[in-house]
């Protein structure tokens, strides 16, 4: 479905403007569901007829024939809340509420300023308790990830959940994590003059892995690196494998062997991952390579691939795909005195910190596409 450009055009936002500095409207999926029930204080019903305002309470919202109603009263295919924020279920966020009515379900929109959003974001990414130095790392690369997934064409940019970054709202919100949004504010890690694709992950188990171990692609700046402070609570790791559950991945990646008799890693990669795999079955031999390896053993349950198998037994460190930022490492790195400088170029090498609104022709093309620029700050 094409974004009308009526809803590119569409923003209301409350702010306190505490100092001029850049800002960026955000739309991030929330729920997308038959009906709900949102709890606001005074707030502008936006439509396409116009605006008008209702006092606060709950609104109940479901749709009926592609349009949205709005205790129980049809009020066309979109419509907009907008107030001091908005509590749905048992969050509480930022910003405005967008609901779009769309095959059958609702659609509902946090349209947010960015520097909002990454109050919510940080603080679902790393604990509070890690080096302040992590935190603002870690807010600049939730940054950095937001502006590479913006996307014109569609109804949001990013959801809420692990698919994207977890987004808590407002309830999970801490004093450390603002400390550290706002001290790195509009920051972002570029790679020729664009936003990185930003990835992280909980801990290497020692050793970061290259782009294409995991993905098959090769990016210039995520590289193999060691990695020699990062180790969480969850690893080392130990588990066995069933014959069966092997089996049956295989098959959904469309492999079938019969019965499987032996797994084995035929070779690693500098990160001591698996390159090659073999798996000898009771009808055939199959061997799997690079990536396709990697998505074989996440699809395991395997917390990470840095692994070593004997029988059916597998040893592992780390948790995550491996790839960019390693937070556990990062806090290693920040007790040695390390900055969110020195950690940001440490896991992407070549990279640069750049202001999001002087990345090349970044702004124009944000406006262009309808996207509100303005000049706010968080709200306190």
């Amino acid at each position: 479905m094409t974004l009308p450009r009526w809803l590119f055009a569409l923003t209301v936002f409350l702010a306190v403007a505490l100092s001029q500095q850049p800002d960026l409207s955000l739309r991030v999926l929330l729920q997308e569901t038959p009906t709900a029930q949102v709890t606001l204080g005074n707030y502008q019903r936006i439509t396409a007829g116009g605006h008008q305002a209702f006092p606060g309470g709950p609104v109940g919202l479901a749709q009926s024939g592609g349009n949205v109603l709005v205790d129980g009263q049809n009020v066309g295919p979109w419509v907009e809340l907008a107030g001091d924020g908005f509590a749905l279920g048992d969050k509480a966020y930022r910003g405005s509420l967008l609901v779009v009515a769309q095959n059958g379900r609702l659609l509902l929109i946090n349209r947010v300023w960015l520097e909002d959003y990454l109050l919510g974001v940080v603080p679902a990414e790393v604990p509070r308790s890690f080096p302040s130095a992590v935190l603002q790392a870690q807010a600049i690369l939730a940054r950095t990830f937001a502006l590479n997934r913006l996307n014109p064409s569609g109804l949001y940019d990013l959801c809420a959940d692990e698919r994207c970054q977890v987004y808590g709202g407002r309830g999970v919100e801490t004093p450390e994590h603002t400390a550290a949004v706002q001290a790195t504010r509009t920051l972002i890690v570029s790679y020729a003059n664009q936003p990185i694709t930003a990835v992280y992950h909980a801990d290497s188990g020692g050793y970061t892995a290259a782009a294409e171990e995991v993905w098959g692609r090769s990016v210039p700046y995520l590289l193999p690196r060691p990695d020699p402070y990062s180790q969480s609570p969850k690893s080392p790791w130990a588990l066995t494998l069933s014959p069966a559950a092997v089996a049956q991945r295989l098959l959904a990646q469309g492999a079938s062997v019969g019965e499987v008799l032996s797994l084995e890693a035929l070779s690693y990669t500098d990160s001591g991952r698996p390159s090659r795999i073999r798996v000898r079955g009771s009808l055939r031999t199959v061997e799997l390579a690079g990536a396709e390896a990697t998505r074989f053993l996440r699809a395991l349950g395997l917390p990470s691939t840095r692994i070593s198998i004997s029988g059916w037994q597998v040893s592992g460190r780390g948790v995550g795909h491996g790839v960019g930022m390693s937070q556990w490492g990062a806090k290693g790195f920040a007790q040695q005195g390390w900055d969110f400088r020195q950690i940001l170029g440490y896991y992407y090498p070549g990279t640069f910190l750049s202001g999001f609104d002087v990345v090349t022709g970044l702004h124009d093309k944000l406006m262009a596409a309808g996207y509100p620029v303005g000049t706010v700050v968080a709200q306190q």
